[in-house]
């Protein structure tokens, strides 16, 4: 995948942003010396960018998130080192934006600095199998929500369509319509379709883009 300087993921709670923002890392890592994760997700989400620490740490990537994150404390604070995101234009960055329009404000804090060195993607996470988002119109409703509660405009999106362990190839397959219908109402291209690495060899010449991952696991 090419990317820009930022890589902003938004979508619904439980799309399954977080997965893609790790997975994104560690092939964004393999193109570029200087790599960031930054975790914005404020709404206290079951996944954390921050239970894959030891695996950015082997890597080489760096972790920008809240000091309460995966920790008891449900408070919703920002990173000490925000404006390194916008600051630093040597990093790359994959963000992880929190679920919905009220994670999305977090993101506007950043929101002049990031329009106006236009060096980003805003990519909505999409997936068929979550209990609010099972059709295209309820979910070009959440992307707009998020789009007028940060003002930034998506660009792409990625259809994540999934039952996590449970998925089949067909699953996936069958996810594509509802992908290609949230497009056409929205306006904007399908740039990526996602699926665990076990599937991949069986999707790959099927559907395109295609990213195999890796599933993160939550810490015991």
């Amino acid at each position: 995948m090419n990317y820009k300087r930022l890589t902003i993921l938004c979508g619904h709670y439980g799309s399954g942003k977080t997965n893609i923002a790790v997975n994104m890392a560690f092939d964004l890592r393999m193109q570029r010396e200087r790599v960031a994760v930054a975790d914005l997700d404020i709404v206290n989400p079951y996944f954390r960018s921050k239970d894959s620490l030891k695996d950015f740490e082997e890597r080489g990537i760096r972790l920008i998130c809240s000091d309460f994150a995966s920790s008891n404390v449900d408070l919703p604070s920002m990173p000490a080192d925000l404006y390194s995101i916008t600051d630093d234009r040597g990093l790359s960055v994959i963000l992880d934006i929190g679920g919905d329009d009220r994670g999305a404000l977090a993101l506007g804090r950043l929101k002049e600095l990031i329009m106006e060195e236009n060096d980003y993607e805003m990519l909505m996470v999409i997936n068929r199998f979550r209990p609010l988002t099972p059709d295209a119109e309820s979910t070009v409703e959440v992307m707009r929500e998020i789009e007028y509660a940060c003002g930034i405009p998506f660009s792409g999106i990625i259809n994540n369509s999934n039952l996590a362990e449970e998925t089949t190839a067909e699953d996936v397959l069958d996810s594509m319509k509802y992908a290609e219908e949230v497009s056409a109402l929205s306006h904007l291209p399908v740039v990526l379709t996602t699926v665990k690495e076990s599937l991949y060899d069986e999707l790959k010449d099927k559907i395109h883009p295609l990213m195999g991952m890796t599933l993160q696991k939550k810490p015991i």
